[in-house]
């Protein structure tokens, strides 16, 4: 066996003791008379000359006291070593002279030993209670001068709000935020004030305490009626941008999702179990990443499943969605990663299915589940994995709600019937806005049902009317949030006041996506049942196939979006270093000339002109006022629809994100077509049609 192996099995044979442990009043007690009783032996047997341990013991009792006093002990600690010292010093000297083994000595040792034992446990606790009241005094002396600071500030705000307000306050508390970005104070105003009389002078206040730009003093409701809080901004967090918490973990709709922070920079919850949502904001405000935000929280909890819907090529979705779909994230034991979103509607076909789906989910849970609902004695359905909540994103759904285009009425009727009539079974919707006008806020049914409400506001305040987005609310004003993702928001357990949401990268949306794929519950039974096979075909090739053609590849391989639509007008442009009109109409003309033979320009003389062709489709309607591209591109779009037609809606859509074209201009031009022959209109109301006459047996 090797000396290494050796030295191992020695180490740990036996008791291990820890001799740089210290003593306590037993062992050093023991200790000390151990030694006294051992060198008193060796002494009287060696004839040791008996004042070395007296000489001994006097340095033992200096020593202890020098070091003593520089480590501040106590001076009943410092007499207490000194004498242990002194007297185990004496009686050492005493056995030397008279012998050690005798009865008188060994007693005398014992006594003395436990008179250590004693006077040395009674130090130790008088230390550490002299340690305790020193560490309290520290303690008292903080509190006081903090206690000090909260005066001020009381006494400060008593006499702000006198001064401006003409109300007389009692200040109960003020509480410091642990941000660091300001404090609250408990108020108690006198004579049966309410918060509001106060909140309307949130500016002044304001202006009066020199804040800084964006921190604001805001009056709230407190714990009665009789009881105000006032938060006060000292720091604004507003203009940091923040990305969104890197931390994944599960969330659940019944314990609140996470949509930003206050500027007390703590997160702010939204409580979707019964309420819906509205989110208003102008372009460039950060609305489309709010949505993201959105769709992040709703994809990390385990009880939720989302649906989304955007008319606008389903942008709001598609990040959500083509990784998963195109294969690009996989799972950390290999399996494909689920979509970000259970569904995606991007056209108003899918859009209605989808609704459609809803309504009919939520009818089913009312008759499927009732014993459930019995046996748990309630009237709302219990939201779990197992049974999870319907959360329908709709992007600029309240425009859909308030568009006078038939057919999009149709989809703004779905809404209200999935808002009236799905609450209590677990279907909820997020409506989103480009502001907050009285178009949008009239319906009632929204100003009822979405209790939870979002103004991002960017700086800007053309349509963001913020008494009707949060009646009662005072105080607010649009440049308070002049930051791009900032605005204000109001809950039903907290009042509208400025927040800001997180910036959401497109990294980690994907990143989402794939942390949570196997976190999505799967819809329940009686749901998928009701839901059929809308609801299980929504992934399928043919039903996704507008989703993979909004990326082309250009020459150099880049990916690049397209719009979708009946009419491709990307399709319309070359690489030529012709314009995009003279493309346009290049284009249109070549596929006029594909189909029917082409009558000769009015406009050109000489030989060759065709002349001698046949008389074909006339083109020089397209001359003179239909130079213009559009109308050239809607002329177009009619030939291409055939001989079911098409409507004024379809068209617009088709070019409105090439020209901005609006259903109201595609009707003028329609009824001009009809007056000219040019179109002819096939049935009446609401299926009616409209057909380019070649394709119509009088053409």
């Amino acid at each position: 066996m090797s000396s290494t192996a050796t030295a191992k099995k020695n180490v740990s044979s036996g008791p291990v003791l820890d001799w740089a442990a210290g003593h306590g009043p037993v062992t050093g007690a023991l200790s000390a008379t151990t030694g006294a009783f051992a060198v008193a032996a060796t002494g009287a047997a060696t004839a040791m000359p008996p004042g070395w341990a007296l000489a001994v013991g006097a340095a033992g009792a200096l020593g202890h006291t020098v070091v003593g006093l520089r480590v501040r002990n106590a001076g009943r600690t410092l007499a207490t070593r000194a004498a242990s010292w002194l007297v185990g010093a004496g009686w050492t000297t005493w056995a030397m002279t008279n012998g050690a083994l005798t009865w008188a000595a060994l007693g005398s040792l014992a006594t003395i030993g436990v008179g250590i034992g004693a006077a040395a446990r009674s130090a130790a606790l008088f230390e550490e209670a002299r340690e305790e009241e020193a560490l309290a005094v520290e303690q008292r002396a903080i509190a006081q001068e903090l206690s000090a600071e909260r005066r001020a500030i009381a006494a400060e705000w008593v006499e702000r709000i006198q001064r401006i307000c003409h109300i007389t306050v009692r200040v109960l508390g003020v509480e410091m935020w642990e941000t660091g970005a300001g404090y609250s104070l408990d108020l108690e105003p006198q004579g049966g004030v309410t918060f509001d009389r106060i909140a309307q002078h949130s500016v002044t206040l304001s202006a009066d305490a020199k804040l800084p730009h964006g921190c604001t003093a805001t009056a709230s409701p407190g714990i009665h009626q009789g009881r105000t809080i006032l938060d006060v901004t000292t720091v604004n967090v507003l203009e940091q941008e923040r990305t969104y918490p890197t931390d994944y973990g599960t969330l659940s709709v019944l314990t609140g999702i996470p949509w930003g922070y206050r500027t007390n920079a703590e997160q702010i919850l939204t409580y979707l179990r019964e309420q819906c949502a509205l989110i208003v904001g102008p372009t460039g405000s950060g609305k489309t990443n709010m949505v993201h935000v959105i769709l992040a929280g709703f994809a990390r909890a385990d009880d939720v499943l989302t649906w989304v819907i955007d008319l606008n090529a389903g942008s709001a979705g598609l990040p959500w969605v083509l990784p998963a779909l195109n294969g690009e994230l996989v799972r950390e034991d290999g399996k494909p990663v689920r979509p970000g979103v259970d569904w995606l509607a991007g056209t108003y076909d899918e859009a209605l299915t989808m609704l459609d789906a809803a309504v009919r989910v939520a009818k089913q849970r009312k008759m499927g589940y009732q014993d459930l609902l019995s046996k748990a004695n309630t009237d709302l359905l219990p939201i779990s994995p197992k049974i999870p909540q319907i959360m329908l994103v709709i992007d600029e759904g309240a425009e859909i709600l308030a568009s006078q285009d038939r057919q999009i009425r149709k989809l703004g009727e779905k809404i209200l019937e999935v808002i009236r009539i799905a609450r209590a079974m677990g279907v909820r919707t997020v409506l989103t806005a480009l502001g907050a006008t009285g178009s949008v806020l009239s319906n009632l049914m929204i100003r009822r049902e979405a209790k939870v409400r979002v103004a991002l506001t960017g700086g800007e305040t053309e349509g963001m009317d913020l008494s009707k987005m949060f009646p009662g609310r005072r105080g607010l004003r649009v440049d308070q949030a002049p930051f791009k993702g900032a605005g204000f928001m109001g809950t039903p357990e907290s009042p509208a006041a400025l927040f800001k949401g997180w910036r959401i990268l497109p990294n980690q949306i994907r990143e989402v996506t794939a942390a949570t794929s196997d976190r999505h519950p799967m819809l329940d039974a009686v749901s998928a049942k009701a839901a059929g096979p809308a609801y299980a075909r929504r992934w399928d090739a043919d039903r996704t196939a507008w989703m993979r053609e909004q990326v082309v590849t250009d020459d150099s391989g880049d990916a690049t979006a397209e719009a979708p639509g009946p009419l491709r007008l990307s399709a319309l442009s070359s690489a030529q270093p012709e314009s995009a009109e003279e493309a346009l109409a290049r284009r249109f003309r070549e596929e006029i000339d594909a189909q029917f033979a082409t009558a000769p320009d009015p406009n050109t003389t000489g030989e060759g002109d065709g002349s001698d062709r046949p008389a074909g489709l006339n083109l020089s309607a397209l001359r003179g006022e239909q130079d213009s591209p559009a109308q050239q591109a809607a002329l177009a779009a009619l030939l291409a629809a055939g001989p079911q037609g098409t409507g004024a809606s379809a068209i617009a859509r088709a070019l409105a994100d090439a020209y901005g074209t609006t259903r109201q201009t595609v009707v003028g031009w329609l009824k001009t077509w009809l007056r000219d022959g040019t179109a002819v209109r096939v049935g009446e109301g609401t299926k009616a049609r409209y057909v380019h006459r070649s394709h119509t047996s009088d053409g």
